[in-house]
């Protein structure tokens, strides 16, 4: 029987991306996203290649939901080999000007609801005795970039998180990867005046499942060049960081 994936966030952006792409490899798809039109649109798209695929409503802050949401989808395909914790959102919020609501969003969504997502998973995976764990976080964790830092901290925490979890798991068949995606052209990220290394969803997209496949522990997306661009990153002075 074919491998079964859970995605997260899975109507639009990369969530939409992964699904094709896990679906265009033969995968058994439950896929969630907080509007059921979204999901329908998407399983109709799906539908033709052939792979059994499931939907579910789901918001990731609705946390008594999460582990109900996850627990069934697992039931329904008989087990899950990988979850993927990709729901996010990325709100400009400057620090100072009364933006508290939009960066308390997106501490919600991109720390607590994905840190709920990956308990509820850790939980199934136990019980069936396996299982991989892939967090998305991205290249913006590794420094707090102006107008970006609840965005940036929120995937700094659930990195760190995430290490933590493969610490605690390194004695078990359950593997965590994390997935640090830069520029990946959806709607995310579109707004931005500069998107350096940008790429194609497609291509992006290809990559982190290829890199999901291969256990990979730790990526940057695509490895070249952000691989060689992060460590810049690390050590840029904030007056150049200010200008990014």
């Amino acid at each position: 029987m074919s491998k079964t994936v859970l995605i997260t966030g899975a109507s639009r952006g990369l969530g939409r991306g992964l699904a094709r792409e896990f679906a265009s490899r033969g995968y058994r798809l439950a896929l969630t996203a907080r509007k059921a039109e979204d999901l329908d649109s998407l399983k109709a798209e799906l539908q033709p290649l052939g792979v059994e695929v499931y939907t579910r409503v789901l918001d990731v802050v609705d946390y008594d939901q999460v582990p109900v949401v996850i627990a069934e989808c697992a039931e329904e395909l008989d087990g899950l080999d990988i979850v993927v914790v990709n729901a996010g959102v990325a709100i400009a919020a400057e620090a100072g000007v009364g933006k508290f609501e939009q960066m308390r969003t997106t501490f919600d969504v991109n720390l607590s609801g994905a840190v709920a997502t990956c308990e509820a998973a850790l939980a199934v995976f136990r019980e069936q005795g396996s299982g991989q764990l892939v967090g998305i976080t991205s290249i913006a964790a590794l420094r707090g970039m102006r107008r970006q830092g609840a965005y940036c901290a929120s995937k700094a925490g659930l990195s760190t998180y995430l290490e933590s979890v493969r610490c605690e798991t390194l004695n078990e068949a359950i593997t965590v990867t994390e997935l640090a995606p830069g520029y990946i052209d959806t709607d995310l990220n579109r707004a931005l005046s500069s998107r350096p290394f940008l790429v194609t969803a497609e291509r992006g997209c290809a990559c982190m499942v290829d890199l999901i496949e291969k256990k990979s522990r730790f990526s940057y997306v695509p490895p070249w060049p952000w691989a060689l661009v992060a460590q810049f990153l690390k050590i840029l002075p904030l007056r150049l960081l200010r200008k990014m």
